[in-house]
């Protein structure tokens, strides 16, 4: 199963990322079960959103760019509105990016 790469850029990707390259420093890890543990974080992370999240989000805002590239979307609002059954929020800049999950299978 291909995987995006694209989590690796969450706050929790950037954190094991991190992690790894310090156990890597250390000689604690090997640079080859870094990648291993990488590749396992983003096939966990797809599978996580694809199977487990339920909720939907209603996302309001003003559009300021957005770009199509190598079958990716992406899109910068400003003062968004992300509203869903539980909350209500609003943020200054996101950065929406979005990928064909058919990809995936091929």
């Amino acid at each position: 199963m291909a995987t995006f790469e694209l989590y690796r850029r969450s706050a929790i990707g950037m954190c094991l990322t991190e992690s790894l390259d310090e156990m890597v420093s250390s000689g604690t890890l090997s640079p080859e079960l870094a990648i291993q543990v990488l590749m396992q974080f983003d096939k966990s992370m797809t599978d996580a959103l694809e199977t487990q999240v339920k909720s939907k989000v209603t996302i309001k805002g003003h559009l300021h760019t957005y770009r199509f590239c190598d079958n990716v979307w992406t899109f910068i609002l400003q003062d968004a509105t992300f509203k869903s059954d539980e909350c209500h929020e609003q943020v200054k800049r996101v950065k929406i990016v979005a990928c064909d999950s058919n990809l995936l299978t091929q």
